[in-house]
């Protein structure tokens, strides 16, 4: 399917790696002009060509340092995937250990930043208007349970997009949520992300934490997600193959949320 995404300027955050990287990828991959904002560089962001930003995205200052490149370089916004996410404090505890930075934490990595690049990015876009996807996450619906923190942000995530959309469409601009389950990033491979804790709580190997979660999870696919999905995903609620769709939050997550 051809999405005619030749020509159009993209931003990426939270593209160091995972779902964010895909992202630019599978946008480069479309002919779109990415820039790609990252908090760390990484080696596979530079091998991209995209034009890549480092700035702290739970911040006022990095998000007005990302904006202001993209109007000296382009002059223009058409595409925003507001992909930053998880936050440094990111764990297992359960409520009563979350104090508030805990909770500032995750409210501002997961929601502010989002509402701040989104915010500052409007007047970037131009007349005929764009397209937004935020990246949520199925902790979203399924909020019960660690990281609760997280979970609750990322709601509130969900709930920004679908509130929004009716005063965005009044600049032609539509944005829509991608709510993706375990996927195949450093969140669950990594030994500091939550299939690294979950291992060296439970005494397993990390593999076997990874093997586990489709069924732990109740993904009935049997298999995690892999970032190239969830990017192709985006990539289309982008496009103008979408056009009559906003407001809308996308599950990909295996059939593991089962709701009508």
């Amino acid at each position: 399917m051809e999405l005619d995404l030749t020509g159009k300027v993209a931003l990426v955050t939270g593209t160091g790696r995972g779902i964010g990287l895909a992202t630019v990828r599978a946008l480069q991959h479309e002919g779109a002009k990415v820039v790609a904002a990252t908090r760390s560089a990484s080696a596979e962001l530079a091998s991209t060509g995209a034009t890549m930003i480092q700035a702290d995205l739970t911040t006022s200052e990095g998000v007005a340092s990302v904006v202001a490149a993209i109007q000296r370089t382009h002059g223009r916004l058409d595409l925003l995937v507001n992909n930053v996410g998880g936050g440094t404090r990111l764990g297992l505890a359960p409520f009563a250990q979350l104090n508030d930075a805990d909770w500032q934490d995750a409210w501002e990595t997961n929601l502010m930043s989002a509402v701040r690049v989104t915010r500052a990015a409007l007047p970037l876009f131009p007349d005929d208007g764009g397209a937004i996807v935020n990246v949520s996450s199925i902790g979203a619906r399924k909020p019960d349970g660690p990281p609760l923190a997280y979970n609750v942000a990322k709601a509130a995530l969900t709930a920004f997009g679908i509130g929004v959309a009716a005063e965005l469409a009044q600049a032609k601009i539509r944005i829509n949520t991608v709510s993706p389950g375990p996927t195949r990033t450093g969140m669950w491979e990594s030994e500091s992300g939550l299939g690294g804790q979950l291992a060296a709580a439970l005494g397993a190997p990390i593999g076997a934490i990874v093997a586990g979660a489709p069924e732990q999870v109740g993904m009935v696919t049997g298999r995690l997600s892999e970032p190239e999905e969830v990017a192709d995903l985006i990539c289309f609620l982008l496009s103008d193959r979408a056009g009559n769709i906003t407001g809308s939050d996308y599950l990909i997550d295996g059939g593991a949320v089962r709701t009508v």
